[in-house]
């Protein structure tokens, strides 16, 4: 059993987040804490929705934790909601990692080759701050390309322009690098970039190539929240000693079935109801 530590906001009305990561990392055996970087209504697509930034909270709780010692075998980060909370986290980060910790960054800030709403160019200078602190980073093909500062393309990438994006990413800092929605010639897939040397409490398997691609078949259903189940489950797989392209294997597949089961949900932005699905993943056990 890994401790890991989820650094992420909190949604009231929706399994995204922070909500639909617990259950996955507890059902996979790891013990899961969490330190909340805000308090949201409910998704931002409802139109409406309330937002309580906890950077107080966070700025006043990690001194407690340390001087109490707590400690985490891997904090997982996710959406940062100022300049002050990223650079809280990424110090925090650094001493975890010179701990031992394994640092695992999901760099929240776009889709579609757009940032999302309120996201600026700053926030994508925090990001890069973030992710030069991680082991592992898990941005989608949006987001890496923002990292790396290298243009969005509608076309389908060359299997060298991938490698490229993985390498500029691995420039800002990750060790390890895996980029979700990617577009390969012309098959969509996941994209992997392990690292050179042993990662912290991390199987790796320095056999098998630097680089990996998995290709997959589009699903036409967005769900909210799939990022997160995706990013929980490479995690906990990760954890228990499963290698990088395994463990982002087993994620594909099971965010494939949760979907498949759940594609008749009328409300996409609820999220999929992880606590009612967990036997999909006891089939990747």
């Amino acid at each position: 059993m890994k401790r890991i530590l989820l650094v992420n906001d909190v949604v009231g009305y929706s399994h995204v987040g922070m909500v639909a990561m617990l259950p996955i990392l507890t059902y996979l055996g790891h013990a899961a804490y969490n330190l909340p970087t805000a308090l949201v209504s409910n998704t931002l697509d409802y139109g409406q929705f309330s937002v309580q930034d906890t950077t107080a909270y966070m700025r006043d709780t990690i001194p407690v934790w340390e001087k109490l010692g707590f400690g985490f075998d891997a904090v997982c980060t996710g959406l940062m909601f100022s300049e002050e909370q990223a650079r809280l986290v990424a110090n925090y980060c650094k001493r975890l990692g010179s701990q031992g910790a394994t640092v695992v960054v999901d760099p929240i800030m776009g889709d579609n080759g757009r940032l999302y709403n309120g996201m600026s160019s700053r926030q994508v200078e925090l990001m890069r701050d973030m992710v030069a602190v991680a082991d592992l980073t898990l941005p989608n093909y949006t987001e890496a390309c923002y990292l790396a500062d290298l243009p969005y393309t509608n076309k389908s990438l060359t299997w060298g322009q991938a490698c490229q994006l993985l390498d500029a990413v691995a420039a800002i800092g990750a060790r390890s690098v895996v980029v979700t929605s990617a577009n390969v010639e012309g098959h969509s897939c996941v994209l992997g970039r392990r690292s050179d040397t042993p990662l912290p409490g991390v199987e790796q398997d320095f056999a098998d190539g630097r680089y990996f691609r998995i290709d997959y078949e589009e699903i036409p259903v967005l769900f909210h929240g799939t990022g997160d189940i995706f990013s929980a489950v490479l995690i906990g797989h990760l954890l228990q000693g499963k290698n990088l392209k395994t463990s982002t294997q087993i994620a594909m597949n099971v965010v494939s079935r949760l979907i498949e089961r759940n594609r008749n949900q009328a409300d996409k932005c609820l999220g999929i109801p992880i606590e009612r699905c967990l036997d999909l993943l006891a089939t990747e056990a």
